[in-house]
């Protein structure tokens, strides 16, 4: 999964946050509340977001309601088992990763761990 470009992130952060549907139209006001940003533009990244998988749509009238297709978090653990894949030794690389993690987030993959474990033996 390809990383989102910047105006995509802005979008879909606002699709994260709301956790509703929305239409292009308060997407636009809401960025507009920070930087200037024309309706079109903001109407074509948003179908490109929808047809990259990212957003779905449902049409109310004549207008679209969009809504995030998953949560931010599972966004995210895309990225990281692509990043896993980017490297030739996926266990070399996840124990890379670990290396990097604080005491929280460790206490977070242990408790993941052994939720994952009773799944699997379940």
């Amino acid at each position: 999964m390809r990383r989102l470009g910047e105006l995509e992130a802005e979008i879909m952060d606002r699709f994260w946050r709301w956790r509703r549907p929305a239409t292009v139209r308060e997407v636009v006001d809401d960025l507009n509340l920070h930087r200037d940003i024309a309706y079109t533009t903001v109407t074509t990244v948003t179908g490109i977001l929808f047809h990259k998988g990212h957003l779905t749509r449902t049409r109310e009238g004549r207008i679209w309601l969009y809504r995030a297709a998953a949560t931010r978090e599972a966004y995210a653990a895309a990225l990281m088992e692509d990043g896993l894949g980017a490297g030739e030794d996926r266990p070399a690389v996840l124990a890379r990763f670990v290396e990097n993690l604080g005491a929280d987030e460790l206490g977070a993959l242990r408790a993941a761990l052994d939720e994952a474990e009773r799944r699997t033996e379940a």
